[in-house]
């Protein structure tokens, strides 16, 4: 079969700095060097998205020279594609009501076998009654969480090797009724023909959860490549605080060359950059970034 898509998946609730502009030419090199359609996607669910930082977020990356196939798609236009699969998980009866706060699950006792950062199963098994003991006492809806059968999973990601980390009983929506980001970026894959994933590397730990999602549903599981972050001086993410870190404090030129020089290329472009593309030779530290 012909290769999908890749994709960039920007969340609209602040303008991009320049690491988000790194990782979004890689994402384009990847899908264009194996002959993949390259799209775009954003991600605007959360209540802290805003449509006009949208706006800016692509205006950004068709000025650094990046070209995607199709329309921009929005989360916000496919609440049904989302609840469908809730509604058939939980046709499935792999879906259950959680009423656990942050909170709760932090100052929960665990198995001494459990991973760190595990979702401790405390509403899992809760019987009707119990359940509707805790809907009275927290007086706010449950979310849905995943009733799955393994405790991890193991993903190949293109720049890491072979990686194992957490799957547990993941929520699969909110209890605001938003679909949690595992269920919605599977799902928006899948729906897209997206089978590349490149993003930072922040995100890897969230690739097993997803693969196991994806299997789960039917759907291929994606290639995956997680590139290396950009940080600020302290080794920190870069955040509105480290100076001029947004294309238009940067500006357009001055920012592709950074991006080429972290990344080992002598030419500037995407188009430019495409040439001399070797998934190999790609930086696996962080680049630390000094806006001046």
């Amino acid at each position: 079969m012909a290769p999908g898509a890749g994709r960039f998946a920007p969340s609209p609730s602040a303008d991009l700095h320049i690491g988000n502009l790194r990782t979004a030419i890689l994402a384009w090199l990847f899908a264009r060097s194996t002959g993949r359609r390259f799209l775009m996607r954003v991600e605007d669910l959360d209540d802290r998205t805003h449509s006009d930082v949208a706006r800016r977020q692509l205006d950004d990356l068709a000025a650094i020279g990046l070209t995607w196939d199709g329309p921009v798609e929005c989360q916000s236009e496919h609440p049904a594609r989302y609840d469908a699969v809730v509604d058939t998980l939980a046709e499935q009866r792999l879906l259950y009501e959680c009423f656990c706060s942050r909170r709760d699950i932090a100052q929960a006792p665990r198995a001494p076998h459990a991973p760190q950062g595990a979702y401790p199963g405390t509403c899992r098994d809760l019987t009707d009654t119990e359940r509707e003991a805790r809907r009275r006492e927290t007086g706010r809806p449950p979310a849905l969480r995943l009733r799955t059968d393994a405790i991890t999973y193991t993903v190949h990601d293109l720049l890491h090797g072979e990686y194992t980390g957490i799957v547990d009983d993941f929520v699969v929506r909110r209890g605001d009724g938003v679909p949690a980001y595992n269920l919605a970026v599977v799902v928006d894959d899948a729906a897209q023909g997206v089978d590349q994933v490149v993003r930072g590397d922040d995100l890897l730990p969230s690739s097993p959860r997803q693969a196991y999602l994806a299997r789960l549903l039917g759907y291929p599981e994606p290639t995956y490549a997680h590139v290396a972050l950009v940080l600020n001086e302290d080794g920190a993410r870069l955040a509105k605080r480290d100076g001029a870190v947004t294309l238009p404090e940067i500006g357009v030129p001055r920012a592709l060359a950074q991006i080429a020089s972290s990344l080992g290329y002598s030419a500037a472009t995407p188009e430019q950059m495409l040439t001399q593309f070797k998934p190999a030779a790609l930086p696996r530290e962080p680049w630390i970034y000094h806006p001046t």
